[in-house]
């Protein structure tokens, strides 16, 4: 007799989103180029020039004909999705302020401009390039996939995200054999992020990976959610998504991408050391300095419920770190 066991991640179809949500919405078109056609772009325009006219409605996102994407049935949930109304207005995104729990957040990330925007893919790499958001996105294979998100801030969310395999865009980059990590970058643009103009922050927002974890199915370049282009506060128009670990390591509105020898300091790290360190692996046994991580509280149905090791993800991602005696892994 065959028993199926149900995957630490997945959810039952009656808890994804509904299917008339996305009957509405257009059909999923084809990619349009492949991976090989990105190798001979380069030299795109500058990132964010100062006269650029501010354009952060999705609607307008030259790639919003791939929306709705095919939904990977591999990446599913145990529990319902946060309704996008809730999550899109709680937002950590401390380039535009500290302030999540209001509509401040998203209405001045809407201010920042969604093109031009250029991706500079360099460091130990066969042939450094910069290249166009849309270029990008149309040479990846886009998916849908359902992803717990959780907080060092102890609280929790469920998303659809839209994206590709961070592993798909190490591969098109071809980085050299001294490649031991991706180092990933945000946007400075001071005249709409406004905490930009202080000096609290090391700005830019940096942080990384390790080539296993980047290469890992898990990892995921973030291009849109709820079955659109991603409006700005969720870190448009492209960000990462490491479910298993806390949310400060999702790097948002990415610009450069490194491949680099010696490990990245993030940005938190250099702030806070203490409390924030490379790793970051969710463990309920292991508290932040000043607070316990072993419970969670969903933003979407204000329950309160047991954090789960590697935020459910373990089956997946434990293995990543065996060996790792002396690292502190989850903080």
């Amino acid at each position: 007799m065959f028993i199926r066991r149900r995957r630490s991640w997945e959810l039952p179809e009656s808890a994804a989103t509904p299917e008339s949500v996305y009957l509405s919405r257009r059909n999923l078109l084809g990619a349009g180029v492949g991976l090989a056609a990105l190798a001979g772009l380069g030299g795109a325009a500058s990132i964010l020039p100062a006269d650029a006219q501010a354009v952060g409605d999705p609607a307008t996102d030259p790639t919003k004909d791939l929306y709705p994407a095919k939904r990977n049935d591999a990446f599913t949930l145990d529990r319902p999705i946060t309704p996008e109304e809730i999550s899109g207005n709680y937002n950590n995104f401390y380039e535009f302020g500290s302030e999540r729990r209001n509509y401040q957040i998203a209405d001045l990330a809407a201010r920042m401009p969604r093109r031009p925007w250029t991706v500079k893919i360099d460091g130990l790499v066969e042939q450094p390039r910069e290249v166009g958001i849309d270029d990008i996105i149309r040479a990846m294979a886009l998916e849908e996939r359902l992803y717990r998100h959780r907080c060092v801030e102890a609280w929790s969310m469920a998303v659809p995200w839209t994206g590709f395999p961070v592993k798909d865009l190490v591969s098109w980059a071809r980085p050299l054999s001294g490649a031991k990590y991706i180092r990933m970058e945000t946007f400075v643009n001071p005249k709409v992020a406004p905490a930009q103009n202080g000096f609290v922050y090391p700005w830019p927002y940096v942080d990384g990976l390790t080539m296993a974890e980047a290469t890992n199915d898990l990892a995921f370049f973030v291009t849109g959610v709820y079955g659109k282009p991603a409006p700005n506060q969720f870190g448009a128009p492209l960000r990462l998504a490491v479910p298993w670990k806390y949310g400060f390591k999702s790097v948002k509105s990415i610009v450069r991408i490194s491949f680099v020898a010696e490990r990245p300091v993030g940005l938190w790290e250099q702030v806070q050391g203490r409390e924030y360190g490379f790793w970051a692996n969710v463990n309920p046994a292991v508290s932040h300095p000043r607070w316990s991580q072993a419970s969670e509280r969903d933003i979407g149905t204000g329950e309160r419920r047991p954090t789960l090791i590697y935020n459910g993800y373990g089956e997946q991602v434990a293995g990543l770190y065996k060996d790792m005696a002396g690292e502190k892994l989850f903080m």
